[in-house]
């Protein structure tokens, strides 16, 4: 393989059932120092709202304890919904972190409002209709970065004349061709919104336009990854991860749950077929059959990256995968 696949972490703070948001904070320090220690290149936050499982709502905090509790790995937002925020206030948030931990933030921004359509409108208020400008929100953003922005009435200090990467993310093909015409890496959510992965990177590279900041079309998969010492435990783990996106369906959404050794009888026949939709992208069993399907997906889709998410209950089966997984990538690119 020409080029080394890089390899990182996505993290919503998960509650778990029984657990609270404070626990879910220390269990993310511990997968973020694991991860650093591991190889892992970047540890990003997505922001989500109103999810009895998630806890990583206030995403440029979280950016900033994780990143004070580590050193090296980079860590950002996967993503911010930037039609949530002021493109200002998102400039003066990202240009304090990388102040504080320089050479170490990304931001990657979305368009989508991260929970239900209530929350939006609890959260956007007059600008419900904000995602529609989600290009010029970027540009404005981008010109609060500039340093060429120095003499203008409004200015984002701190913020102007820093080097921080812009990421657009996404699950559609609208979100690629924004990538592309950018000129910006691209980040797909292929953990939960698989069937316009493929069409999506294809268009992205195909129109991508080189910019000041990439000059060549980048892209990250996010993935479903649980790895064990054998299959039948990796699958049994997975089991809380399937009754997580059940509530998805079902709009039942709770902490998530702990393993279970049968899910028929959990959930129907619909309840399963869609979840297993989802679950397309998802690298699941022991470290050995992990590694074989995570090296054909990215043969077949050429990757440069792979970003994982792992829901996983037990902490320390979490931390376990974490390294499993950094010795098949670390295997696949030797």
């Amino acid at each position: 393989m020409a080029d080394k696949i890089h390899y990182s972490m996505l993290d919503l703070a998960t509650i778990t059932d029984g657990g609270s948001p404070a626990e879910s904070y220390k269990r993310s320090v511990h997968f973020a120092t694991q991860a650093e220690r591991y190889g892992y290149t970047r540890y990003w936050f997505a922001e989500h709202h109103n999810m009895a499982s998630v806890a990583s709502s206030a995403t440029s905090l979280l950016i900033g304890h994780i990143a004070g509790s580590t050193n090296s790995i980079r860590v950002g937002s996967g993503g911010i919904m930037l039609p949530n925020h002021a493109p200002l206030i998102v400039a003066e948030q990202f240009g304090t972190l990388e102040s504080m931990y320089p050479g170490r933030i990304d931001l990657g921004l979305g368009r989508a409002p991260g929970s239900d359509a209530a929350t939006s409108l609890a959260i956007r208020g007059a600008n419900i209709h904000a995602a529609g400008n989600f290009a010029e929100d970027i540009a404005q953003l981008q010109k609060y970065f500039s340093a060429n922005n120095s003499h203008a009435n409004v200015r984002a200090i701190p913020g102007e004349g820093l080097d921080i990467p812009i990421w657009i993310l996404g699950s559609s093909t609208d979100s690629a061709l924004l990538a592309a015409a950018s000129g910006l890496p691209y980040a797909f959510a292929s953990h939960f919104a698989p069937a316009l992965f493929m069409d999506a990177i294809m268009l992205y590279r195909k129109h991508f336009r080189p910019s000041e900041k990439l000059k060549k079309p980048y892209v990250i998969a996010c993935v479903n990854v649980v790895t064990a010492n054998t299959d039948e435990e990796a699958f049994f783990l997975s089991t809380s991860l399937k009754q997580l996106f059940m509530g998805i369906i079902t709009g039942k959404r709770k902490p998530l749950p702990q393993p279970v050794t049968d899910m028929s009888l959990i959930w129907n026949d619909y309840e399963k077929e869609y979840v297993s939709g989802m679950l397309q992208y998802s690298f699941i069993g022991s470290k050995q059959n992990v590694s074989k399907e995570i090296a054909a997906f990215i043969a077949t889709s050429k990757v440069d990256e792979i970003m994982t998410t792992s829901h996983i209950y037990e902490e320390g089966k979490g931390l376990e995968s974490i390294k499993l997984f950094a010795e098949v990538m670390q295997e696949i690119n030797a």
